[in-house]
């Protein structure tokens, strides 16, 4: 059997020794706790919880957060806009507030914690919201950019990392496994050859990091980890999956499990993303 799946009721019991890793967009935070986050989180036993699209002050969101949690929150200066986040059990040991240019200082779209594993090696983890873009738009412009930059800060976390970790939503569908309706997607943002060809990149050898939820699902459709709130989309399984763990090789083979928390119907979702969770055996 596939170790990913996207099926609620395939929820991962957790081996001695791992750390598990859930990433979700919440498309706001408030508005994902009024829909029941919160009993989701209380059911996964997760160590590293990372956010995106937060979209509120932070007063508020350690407030739903609540207690037992080191939280790092990069808020966006455009009120009500992204905002990134990464809750840890583990108190970091070093974080970083933005992915590195300048121009992205305040975007709220990268934040990194360095972790400490307990035997003196650290475990770097970032969470990224990477622009939506909108084709020949300075939206588009603005995505491109933050991709390039991704283009150096990914070797540099691998050179300098004992292990790295990017999750987040991405909003790029990397194949067409990775769309449902992929044909009718090709002139849209999110799925354009020039966007896809970063990733060739990410995950090729110049770059050699590694999609683990596509490592461990293989050649199959999705599983998808965001679908539109209208229409069908969600009763249909019309998604796309553009939300990643990505990991340093190193990490990437210690990736035993993983499951996207696909709700059990239309109206028990929280956000129109699901969380991927992945579970890494230490």
């Amino acid at each position: 059997m596939d170790r990913v799946s996207a099926a609620v009721e395939s929820k991962l019991s957790k081996s001695e020794g791992a750390l598990r890793v859930a990433s979700v967009n919440v498309n706001g935070v408030r508005a994902a706790y009024k829909r029941g986050m919160a009993d989701w989180l209380a059911d996964r036993d997760v160590d590293v919880l990372a956010l995106q699209e937060v979209r509120a002050p932070d007063a508020i969101l350690r407030d739903l957060i609540g207690e037992g949690w080191h939280i790092l929150h990069a808020e966006a200066e455009a009120k009500g806009r992204a905002g990134v986040a990464i809750a840890s059990r583990r108190e970091p040991v070093q974080t970083r507030a933005h992915i590195g240019d300048e121009f992205f200082a305040t975007a709220g779209r990268w934040v990194e914690a360095d972790l400490p594993l307990g035997d003196g090696r650290i475990l770097t983890v970032a969470s990224a919201y990477v622009h939506s873009g909108q084709v020949d738009t300075p939206k588009q412009v603005d995505k491109y950019r933050f991709l390039d930059v991704m283009l150096g800060r990914l070797p540099a976390l691998r050179a300098e990392k004992d292990f790295a970790l990017v999750v987040g939503d991405l909003n790029v569908g990397h194949t067409q496994r990775d769309i449902k309706n992929w044909r009718g997607n090709v002139k849209r943002a999110g799925f354009l050859p020039e966007e896809r060809a970063y990733f060739d990149r990410f995950f090729g050898e110049e770059i050699g990091w590694k999609d683990v939820a596509r490592e461990l699902a293989g050649d199959v459709d999705g599983p998808y980890t965001w679908w539109s709130w209208r229409g069908q989309a969600f009763d249909n399984d019309t998604g796309w999956r553009i939300d990643y763990q990505m990991a340093t090789p190193e990490l990437a083979a210690l990736a035993s499990q993983a499951v996207v928390d696909r709700a059990a119907s239309y109206d028990t979702r929280f956000s129109d993303h699901a969380p991927l969770v992945v579970d890494y055996q230490f």
